[in-house]
């Protein structure tokens, strides 16, 4: 007898396009708060329409890796190559804001403590994962 086991929630068709809507009511409703609900609205405009793209590209493998349904070996390397990608991407535009900042006579924030996380957050990984492999 074998026990089936469904696979986790983010590897549903439905979890990103619903993750993005839900998104999008956060934006709206912070929006709202702060005093511009048009600007909310827009937000939520965006996000549900990225939630529709996600839904209405069943059948696109990239598609379907983005959205959780489609992963495999291949995917989760691609996935891991483009969030280094990214995280490098936005690195290298912090300390371009920070020489900016420092350049016109201005202090570093919030340029420092976000480039400080950064700094963090890849020392307590690379010690972390050396420990645990």
């Amino acid at each position: 007898m074998t026990k089936q086991r469904s696979g986790p929630v983010t590897a549903s068709k439905w979890f990103m396009p619903l993750f993005s809507l839900g998104l999008g009511a956060v934006i709206l409703g912070a929006s709202w708060i702060g005093g511009h609900p048009g600007l909310g609205v827009y937000g939520l405009a965006v996000m549900a329409g990225c939630g529709l793209l996600l839904l209405a590209g069943g059948r696109s493998e990239t598609i379907r890796g983005l959205r959780g349904d489609g992963r495999d070996e291949r995917f989760a390397q691609i996935d891991l190559r483009a969030t280094a990608f990214s995280g490098l991407a936005v690195i290298v535009a912090l300390i371009i804001a920070w020489l900016v900042r420092i350049a016109t006579g201005h202090s570093g924030e919030p340029y420092d403590w976000l480039l400080a996380i950064a700094g963090l957050a890849y020392l307590l990984a690379v010690v972390l994962l050396r420990w645990r492999g």
